[in-house]
């Protein structure tokens, strides 16, 4: 009983995103498809709708890099936060973009955080600080990393690991059941590996004295 239920959870587990991929894709295509320009067939018609979304991609980021570029990002940032509905679902998203696109090294560090007496939890710089020098993390909740908290804390409060960063998002949007490189459980009753001058074979040998 046990068996088959772990190989469809493992069947699961792998079918499950290549599937969502497939629907997101075909969406994407019938929605590109769709758009009313005298092209035939479809896919020549979402693959030019793709070349000149592309070409528009490419002349905005050219554009923001010159100083006409900063006074119009300016200018619709402006705009945008005196519109009191749109300007958050416009924060929000630009900062989603900053973050995935354009990230750098600090912004994508996990550190675990001690929130409370012998709790650890997992947390991302984000390369910013308040006025006072306390560093800004990004507490997610699993499994939707969207959502979570931004706390302050103490450069000294936090522990930087030595985990990448989908090391530390596995283990966050799996809830805890994704693999890390942390001690497995199981690794924790194997035998010890004896070195040369078998040191672990004399720890053992005074513990058992200890015990007699």
């Amino acid at each position: 009983m046990a068996t088959w239920k772990r190989d469809f959870a493992s069947g699961l587990i792998i079918l499950t995103p290549v599937l969502v991929t497939l629907f997101v894709v075909v969406w994407i295509f019938n929605q590109l498809a769709g758009i009313p320009i005298e092209v035939e067939p479809p896919v020549l018609r979402v693959g030019l709708t793709l070349v000149v979304f592309l070409l528009l991609v490419m002349a905005v980021g050219f554009l923001m890099r010159t100083a006409l570029g900063a006074v119009v990002e300016s200018s619709l940032d402006s705009l945008i936060n005196h519109l009191p509905g749109l300007r958050v679902v416009y924060n929000a998203s630009k900062m989603a973009a900053e973050t995935a696109l354009s990230g750098t090294d600090e912004l994508q560090t996990p550190v675990k955080v001690e929130t409370w007496n012998g709790l650890r939890m997992t947390a991302f710089k984000t390369g910013k600080q308040t006025s006072d020098g306390r560093d800004l993390l990004f507490l997610p909740t699993a499994p939707n990393i969207t959502t979570g908290f931004v706390i302050e804390v103490e450069s000294n409060e936090y522990q930087e690991t030595d985990e990448t960063v989908e090391e530390a998002l596995t283990r966050v949007l799996s809830a805890g059941f994704g693999e890390t490189r942390e001690t497995a459980v199981s690794d924790l009753f194997e035998d010890p590996v004896r070195d040369g001058n078998g040191e672990v074979e004399a720890e053992q040998s005074e513990r058992s004295s200890g015990l007699d």
